[in-house]
């Protein structure tokens, strides 16, 4: 009969369920006692500690005291108990979950004796995990993977260990700059929530592509592939992780047990009494677009937002400063100042500039190393536009379909910085000169309805399929949902995934976008 042998030293067993007493497999068996694991297990888990020690967990969490008592204690549950938990997370999971004294010892850390830590990472799952699974997913990845950043990093974008790896998935500089993530002195994109974990999938991708055995993948990805290499050829061939496990460095052997111990304690937390801290993260927000150096002192002062949360959202910025120029960043904040950012944006970014950012200022030209090509002003003619309060330059180069950095160049102005009153000079093709001509006595709302039809191309409430009760707006190249959302005042990006059942901010140029209820 199969099943797993449970006594004082139980084997370390391959990527099946059970080696059956008097049954013999090709897997080498090495006897641990739970005492030992247990004390690895808690060296796997302080070396995190020194991850994350500092700034973020001082300030992310409110702190409470969990329920505990010595009937809780993993002690008292059965092997059976665990063995049948994992079996049924099992039936959701590609990478199987066996079940020995070195997975029993992660999963009393997490239960146990790091009773704290579990209760702030679930605090942030919620916020993070829907990242991961988003990207996973589209990748065609396995979901579970989602777990690797706990073990990682115990989800804390600022982790960083003494070997100089960072952020959420733990990337050392040269292996973040090899996958395209940003590393310099103001942006470290390793701490990016997103960006981050599309790398790391891409970088499990190629492991899998060596290896093919998830197991195998997962160790590569702590200790590199040269050493997973190296384990193999000193194992004699064998490709299987717990045959080769001895031949791991140290901390790896705790890697993929400890994989197992998080994805159990994360499914089975309520069962061990461990009640999640809420994160002080906003769990709705919307990302902006910023093309210009912004502080986040600008940010905070004029929207009111503390600059605690602009930090936890956006942990990336080094020294709190979005650099802008010759590239666009993004900015996360929370979804309830959206609307206020895109009304205020001026007074955002004129909130102190002249200390903030005064010595770049004075030697930047606007067109300087950008790649910038001016359109050609040829068969155009020059129409004139009055700052009106409220407008910016978006929506002006949308009105006239232009880009803004023409806007800027015809009008000898640096960064998105407009006044009320001041007089634009704006060049349109002769031919659609009269399409244009009206737009500077026209209202906001005019103004905004003539944007929508002329990006549609057509009124599209003709459109067969579509509800004519409906506004749709026709997606176009570098569009993005925010973008889109800054043309109909009120609007959010959110309202727009909603009505159209979008399940990612992925869209397409030539879309058709439902944007909101006519009248």
């Amino acid at each position: 009969m199969r099943g797993i042998v449970l006594a004082a030293c139980l084997v370390i067993i391959s990527n099946s369920w059970a080696v059956g007493e008097g049954e013999s497999n090709d897997t080498t068996v090495t006897e641990v006692s739970y005492k030992d694991a247990l004390a690895e297990a808690e060296q796997f888990m302080n070396r995190l500690d020194d991850k994350v020690s500092g700034w973020y967990s001082d300030r992310a969490f409110s702190y409470i005291d969990t329920a505990f008592n010595d009937s809780t204690s993993i002690a008292n549950v059965p092997d059976s108990v665990f063995i049948q938990r994992l079996k049924k997370l099992s039936e959701e999971t590609v990478i199987e979950l066996p079940f020995n004294e070195r997975v029993k010892a992660h999963i009393a850390v997490y239960t146990d004796k790091k009773r704290a830590v579990t209760s702030e990472i679930l605090g942030l799952t919620d916020y993070y995990f829907p990242i991961f699974e988003e990207e996973l997913d589209k990748a065609g990845l396995p979901i579970e993977l989602k777990y690797m950043p706990v073990i990682e990093s115990a989800l804390k974008p600022r982790a960083f260990s003494r070997a100089g790896a960072s952020g959420l998935w733990q990337f050392v500089y040269y292996t973040g700059k090899q996958y395209h993530l940003e590393v310099n002195s103001y942006v470290d994109e390793r701490r990016d929530p997103r960006k981050s974990t599309q790398a790391a999938i891409k970088y499990l991708s190629d492991l899998y592509d060596i290896y093919q055995d998830w197991y195998l993948v997962i160790a590569a990805y702590n200790c590199g592939p040269g050493n997973v290499n190296k384990a193999i050829r000193r194992s004699g061939g064998k490709r299987d992780y717990w045959e080769i496990y001895y031949r791991l460095p140290r901390e790896t052997r705790g890697y993929v047990p400890a994989f197992i111990g998080a994805m159990y304690a994360l499914n089975y937390y309520k069962e061990h009494h461990i009640i999640p801290v809420k994160a002080n993260i906003p769990m709705h927000t919307d990302t902006l677009i910023i093309q210009e150096p912004l502080h986040f002192d600008q940010v905070s002062a004029v929207l009111n937002v503390p600059e605690e949360v602009l930090k936890e959202l956006n942990p990336q910025y080094r020294r709190d400063i979005i650099p802008g120029g010759s590239k666009s960043y993004t900015l996360t904040v929370p979804v309830s100042v959206t609307g206020q950012f895109v009304e205020l944006q001026d007074s955002i970014f004129n909130y102190k500039d002249d200390i903030y950012f005064s010595e770049k200022r004075e030697t930047v030209d606007p067109t300087a190393s950008s790649g910038y090509v001016p359109s050609s002003i040829a068969g155009k003619t020059k129409l004139y536009y009055t700052v009106k309060s409220g407008d910016n330059l978006g929506y002006i180069a949308d009105w006239y379909d232009v880009r803004i950095s023409d806007l800027r160049y015809w009008n000898n102005i640096y960064r998105n910085l407009i006044r009320v009153g001041q007089r634009l000079v704006v060049f349109v093709p002769t031919s659609q000169k009269n399409k244009y001509i009206n737009i500077n006595q026209m209202s906001f709302a005019q103004k905004q309805g003539t944007a929508s039809y002329t990006a549609s191309t057509a009124p599209v409430q003709t459109t067969a399929g579509h509800d004519p009760d409906y506004i749709y707006y026709k997606v176009r190249s570098g569009d993005n949902l925010w973008l889109i959302a800054r043309k109909f005042p009120g609007i959010s990006s959110d309202d727009i995934k909603r009505l159209n059942n979008l399940t990612s901010n992925s869209i397409s140029p030539g879309q058709l976008l439902k944007i909101k209820p006519k009248g």
